[in-house]
């Protein structure tokens, strides 16, 4: 589980075709976020839901490699980012830990288009495209996470 309250930008390092039909990224990410996953540990990146397969370093930097099976490049953007990318990062909720944001899964349901970002005077709004086989399961005041972004429903 994850909160939807993003810890660090992290930056693609390396995207490329695996060889059982999905990707594999590589992510630059702080040495202190590194050091709080091990193997197998979740990693939110972009509000999805990723393993940490392996770790990687380049001198001082930190970075881990995660796979993307075929159905997260379907339902996801993951699929397009490439070197240079900034991503959005949380590492799982561990238990004890405050919630402070939504219960987030991780498991992504599928992809939007924004259609108008509205500057208010201390927020902004953002209005979506709201994809039809997914419409029920909005409600106001409800949650939603963008790009791994907790929201709530207006």
């Amino acid at each position: 589980m994850f909160t939807g309250l993003v810890v660090e930008r992290g930056r693609i390092l390396k995207a490329s075709v695996s060889a059982r039909g999905g990707r594999e990224i590589a992510v630059g990410l702080s040495a202190a976020l590194a050091g709080r996953l091990e193997l197998g540990a979740s990693l939110a990146v972009n509000g999805c839901c990723l393993t940490v397969v392996e770790h990687l370093s380049d001198g001082d930097d930190a970075a881990v490699r995660l796979e993307l099976s075929p159905e997260t490049i379907e339902r996801t953007t993951l699929g397009g980012l490439g070197a240079g990318d900034e991503v959005n990062l949380e590492p799982a909720l561990a238990l004890g830990q405050p919630l402070g944001g939504h219960w987030v899964q991780g498991h992504v349901d599928g992809t939007t288009t924004l259609l108008e970002r509205v500057a208010e005077q201390d927020f902004e709004t953002f209005w979506w495209r709201l994809p039809t086989e997914h419409a029920r399961s909005f409600v106001e005041k409800g949650s939603v996470t963008v790009d791994g972004v907790s929201l709530t429903v207006a």
